[in-house]
């Protein structure tokens, strides 16, 4: 039997029904439209196609949540600004009555209509309201500070009021929680999710009265007039107390502004607290303030242990050793003398480097060690100063050289630069980093890098030592002269024992050569002192050289300083420039023998010959000003060039030799005052012809241009060129002959070259010879001559082009079928 529920009862299912459909109808339209709005802001293509059809019509720009939060925000601030106004200028209109009831009436309205908007589901318009609601109560603090407090000062009543505040916000956050029961029957909220079964809470007010509680401890402490030790640990203990807010709680945006006060306001104490340090007169203030470091230390290193992110955990410990070292620095500031306090900071660095063997999480060792290794950069740039003038101080002794004998190492290098301040401490601080990367090296980062720097480190610290010492003069270069002695010592002993790809060796000759530039440039304060240096460069490099492993820099830097002991060696005898260039040609033909000693196998042959051609153009570049001495340097450079391209593997070389003898020519001639271009040009030519003819002799299929015609031109052009300026008949007469004998040579052998060059200038010689007679010609014609000449060339040319193009045809294939 079929049992039908009366119409009434099936009505109310049916409406039932009907209002979940509805309801389910509006979240799939809310989603739609969400979803369509992030397909249009999105930088991804879409993964759906829309089938093709009409284009439809655009649609709305935002969707309604954001419209709804827009105007919910724009209305709360339009209220909040009119509560202003309300309360400072017509507060005075009304009696103590109509405050009382004005403002109480608004708060507590303002603070209750979020509970009731957010049972129904409204929590845009509840988060706006109870904006306004809080806004309020700030309005009804100063309202009170006008009626009842006026007296008191304004700081203190601010300090209190801010605490009163971000306890009652943060009530008032946790009760409208509490007393908002979950919604079992509200399917939707206004931003489009779903909520049902979900607590509403308002998201405004905890986050607002934990960015409040930072301000009274802060504004206290300014009320009371407290010191600047007092409000700089008042402000240290605010961001504790926001670190530990920040650690415990779970909603983000309580974090959130908690992460942000106590950064804020604990960047700021321990800034202020490291100026105090730092500035303090006697060592009790400094300790008080290095204290106050201290605590921020153990603030962060507690938040970095409970940290959640091991960044956030590295972050807070790095922070941590910085304000510890910090700490300890401005106590030595005060404590020791000006020149260790730099020391002191990077004792107190290394002595962080004992928690890489402790128990502490890995992120806070990681970042103690990054602390210590900041403080270790900082230390080596403070001893960059020193170092720069050490190095380059010297240099500027070229511009007087042998002077005098300085009073010691110092004034030798800082003649014109002043010392740096607190900088003897200098080798102490650059041993120490040096020690430390050794151990390093040893135990945790065995990287190439770091025994690199290791070493250039002590060099540094071996460096600096004479001029730190004020050593005497003479014993400054002995111990520079040491240091390159060890550093080729360890650049062949670190050869045999590294790695075939260890940069030792070559890190340890760089900072020989180094030094040994610096020594050099340091001796030129007294003659004797350059001359013993430059020799003993010079052999020690020379030594050094024969080791393959260091002759491809070592044998170069001993030639180089060869021709520098020939350079002050000329200079002691007080010879001239140029005749010092005789001397120092001998480090060319030096350097053509040990390469040909060493053969072409070797890898220092390519670096000794490069430093002979280097000190050959130095033998040019002091011959230059004596002419007759030029042609004799370039005359020996040939003959050194010749000699090498006696080897097998340097046969090019030659053409550098023949050019070098050339020069040697060209000079003598012009020292003798020589002006025919025919003695410079003809020593270029007759070689070049008979190189040419033996060319094609061994190749006959060598073009005449390629084997004659340079030669000629060389010779025929400025002959040329020197005819049409001579007014005797000598010059022509025997160029004319010449290019006679060229071309009918070159149209026997059936040689383009020759004949077209020989035939062209020989042309251009009878053009020049025939010139006066032709303009006396032309003078004695009338006027209408020449055009008329003219025009009958033109109608001969006119008529007969096809024949002259047949003639220029034939003309081309017959010299095309010279040589």
């Amino acid at each position: 039997m079929t049992n039908f529920p009366p119409p009434a009862e099936e009505l109310r299912f049916l409406d039932a029904e009907l209002r979940q459909l509805d309801a389910r109808r509006a979240v799939l339209l809310r989603r739609r439209e969400w979803l369509i709005h992030t397909l249009r802001t999105s930088a991804a293509p879409p993964v759906w196609r829309a089938a093709p059809g009409p284009v439809p019509a655009p649609g709305p720009d935002a969707t309604a949540p954001g419209v709804q939060n827009v105007l919910l925000v724009l209305g709360g601030v339009l209220l909040t600004i009119a509560a202003i106004a309300f309360t400072l200028v017509s507060w005075g209109h009304m009696g103590i009555t109509g405050r009382g009831l004005v403002l109480g009436a608004l708060t507590v309205g303002a603070l209750g209509a979020p509970l009731v908007l957010l049972r129904r589901g409204l929590r845009s318009t509840a988060e706006a309201v109870a904006g306004l609601g809080l806004a309020l109560t700030s309005l009804d603090a100063y309202a009170l500070y006008e009626v009842a407090f006026t007296g008191t000062d304004g700081l203190a009543y601010t300090a209190v009021a801010s605490a009163v505040l971000a306890a009652a916000w943060a009530a008032y956050g946790t009760v409208t929680g509490a007393l908002v029961p979950p919604a079992a029957d509200r399917p939707v909220a206004e931003d489009g999710s779903a909520t049902k079964g979900v607590r509403l809470t308002l998201r405004l007010p905890l986050p607002l009265a934990v960015g409040t509680a930072h301000l009274p401890l802060p504004l206290w402490a300014v009320a009371v007039g407290a010191g600047a030790h007092t409000l700089t640990a008042v402000l240290l203990v605010t961001a504790s107390g926001g670190t530990a807010l920040a650690l415990r709680t779970a909603l983000v945006p309580v974090r959130l502004v908690a992460v942000v006060g106590a950064l804020s306001t604990g960047g700021v104490g321990v800034l202020a607290a490291g100026g105090l340090c730092w500035t303090a007169a006697d060592p009790g203030e400094a300790a008080r303030a290095a204290a106050l470091l201290v605590f921020a230390a153990v603030v962060a290193l507690l938040a970095g242990g409970f940290a959640p992110r091991a960044d956030v955990g590295l972050g807070a410990a790095l922070a941590a050793g910085l304000c510890v070292v910090a700490g300890a620095g401005g106590v030595l500031r005060v404590s020791v003398p000006a020149e260790w306090t730099v020391p002191g900071c990077l004792a107190c660095a290394l002595a962080l480097l004992a928690v890489v063997r402790t128990a502490l999480p890995q992120p806070l060792r990681q970042g103690l060690v990054w602390a210590s290794v900041a403080v270790q950069g900082f230390s080596l740039l403070w001893t960059l100063p020193l170092f720069a003038g050490t190095l380059l101080g010297p240099v500027a002794g070229v511009e007087r050289p042998w002077s005098g004998v300085p009073g010691d190492a110092r004034d030798a290098v800082f003649t014109h630069m002043p010392w740096p301040p607190y900088a003897g401490t200098v080798p102490l601080v650059l041993a120490a980093l040096a020690v430390v990367l050794v151990v390093a090296e040893r135990r945790a980062i065995q990287r190439p890098a770091t025994a690199v720097g290791a070493l250039v480190l002590g060099w540094a610290a071996v460096f600096v030592l004479p001029v730190v010492l004020e050593l005497p003069y003479e014993a400054g270069l002995v111990v520079q002269g040491t240091v390159v002695l060890a550093a080729l010592g360890y650049a062949e002993w670190a050869r045999r024992t590294a790695a075939e790809a260890s940069p030792l060796p070559l890190t340890a000759l760089l900072l020989a050569l180094v030094t040994s530039v610096h020594l050099a440039f340091l001796s030129l304060a007294s003659e004797s002192a350059t001359l013993g240096v430059l020799v003993a460069l010079a052999v020690l490099f020379g030594a050094a050289g024969f080791r393959p492993a260091l002759g491809p820099l070592a044998a170069p830097a001993a030639l180089g300083y060869t021709a520098a002991l020939a350079c002050a060696v000329g200079a002691s005898a007080g010879w001239r420039p140029h005749h010092t260039a005789l001397l120092v040609v001998v480090v060319p033909a030096v350097a053509a023998l040990v390469a040909a000693r060493l053969g072409g196998g070797s890898r220092t042959t390519v670096p000794v010959e490069g430093a002979g051609a280097a000190a050959g153009v130095l033998a040019l570049a002091l011959a230059v000003t004596d002419l007759p001495t030029l042609a004799l340097v370039l005359a020996l450079c040939g003959v050194v060039a010749a000699g090498t391209a006696l080897r097998a593997d340097r046969r090019p070389a030659g053409h550098a030799a023949a050019a070098l003898f050339l020069l040697a020519t060209w000079v003598r001639l012009a020292a003798w005052d020589v002006t025919t271009p025919e003695a410079y040009t003809l020593p270029v030519t007759v070689p070049a012809l008979v190189v040419g003819l033996l060319r094609r002799r061994r190749e006959p299929a060598v073009s005449s241009w390629t084997a004659y015609g340079a030669a000629l031109a060389v010779t025929l052009a400025p002959s040329l060129l020197a005819t049409w300026g001579d007014p005797h008949w000598t010059r022509p007469l025997l160029l004319g002959a010449a290019c006679l004998a060229v071309t009918l040579a070159g149209a026997r052998n059936r040689l383009q070259a020759p004949l077209l060059l020989g035939g062209g200038t020989l042309a251009l010689v009878a053009l020049h010879e025939l010139a006066p007679y032709i303009a006396q010609a032309v003078d004695a014609l009338p006027r209408w001559v020449p055009p008329a000449l003219a025009g009958v060339v033109l109608l001969v040319l006119g008529a007969t082009y096809e024949q002259r193009l047949r003639d220029a045809r034939r003309v081309r294939e017959a010299l095309g079928r010279l040589h």
